[in-house]
């Protein structure tokens, strides 16, 4: 068995631990140790075996070194490699600066979508936060904290930028995003920032990372009719795409395989009835020569 690798990707430690706890659960069922007994040597439970290996919780690097002598896990360079990544686990992502404006489970998806090797996206009421110019993000954070300092409101704008910077990035994760009409015509923040914000997306549909399709009112009923999801896919074969669902206080986190084929399957029939991306400029040309010209 060859040691993990994140594939050259940005991984975060959400991303590290998925990746630990992948080889660490082949390990042991390779040894035929049982989930219990892995907990005793560590001096832990069977529950929290169950959460390392599902990448869930912290590693300490002398649990990990413990287990992989239970395991019987000799070769100097496979542990050299493994014990490495706990450690990787353990260090803060990208966003750290910004921790104390994020939510435990707004970090993970941070790392997530930062290590993604694919990312589709439905979005009914805003636009994606990957595509959300600087005022249009500002008017959209305003919604949800229009009580915070003025400091704190910049900072979350800053923070939305920078998820953005990997879209132009080398061997950028290719975005598909679809996007409701209404998403589309609902004024955030004014005229003139809806002005500037559609523009920018006939900007974006232009990039070769981003796939943009467009679900217009006359559609009707269609498939993402429970609301918006993500779907994030990863380079590395170990790690399961996941299905994220974002709510008011908190966020779904969906890796079973019938969730993800659901999920997946409802993503494609939207593409199917949604406008195709050689359309998504016409379209975005005619909402934008709704919204008329800027002031002179």
């Amino acid at each position: 068995m060859t040691a993990p690798h994140d594939g050259g990707l940005t991984a975060g430690p959400t991303v590290r631990r998925m990746l630990l706890g992948v080889q660490l659960r082949r390990l042991r069922e390779a040894k035929g140790v049982s989930r219990e007994k892995a907990g005793w040597e560590i001096r832990a439970s069977e529950s929290k075996i169950s959460r390392m290996e599902l990448g869930r919780v912290g590693f300490k690097e002398r649990d990990v070194a413990d287990l992989l002598t239970l395991y019987g896990v000799v070769d100097d360079d496979q542990r050299a490699a493994l014990l490495s990544l706990a450690r990787q686990a353990n260090t803060p992502g990208w966003w750290h600066v910004y921790g104390d404006l994020l939510a435990t489970w707004f970090q993970s998806y941070l790392d997530l979508e930062a290590a993604a090797a694919l990312i589709r996206t439905y979005e009914v009421q805003f636009i994606p936060g990957l595509l959300q110019t600087r005022d249009y993000a500002r008017a959209v954070i305003l919604l949800g904290h229009e009580h915070a300092p003025a400091d704190e409101i910049d900072r979350r704008v800053e923070l939305r930028m920078a998820r953005q910077q990997l879209l132009t990035r080398p061997e950028a994760p290719p975005l598909w995003a679809v996007i409701d009409e209404a998403a589309l015509r609902r004024p955030i923040g004014g005229p003139e920032v809806m002005r500037a914000q559609i523009a920018s997306l006939v900007d974006a549909a232009s990039l070769p990372s981003v796939r943009l399709q467009i679900v217009p009112f006359h559609v009707g009923g269609h498939a993402g009719a429970g609301g918006a999801f993500t779907i994030l896919r990863f380079g590395d074969r170990d790690l399961p795409d996941v299905i994220y669902i974002e709510q008011l206080t908190t966020a779904l986190y969906l890796d079973k395989r019938d969730d993800v084929d659901q999920y997946a399957a409802a993503m494609e029939r939207l593409c199917v009835q949604a406008e195709p991306p050689s359309r998504t400029p016409e379209i975005l040309g005619g909402i934008l020569q709704g919204l008329g010209a800027p002031p002179s």
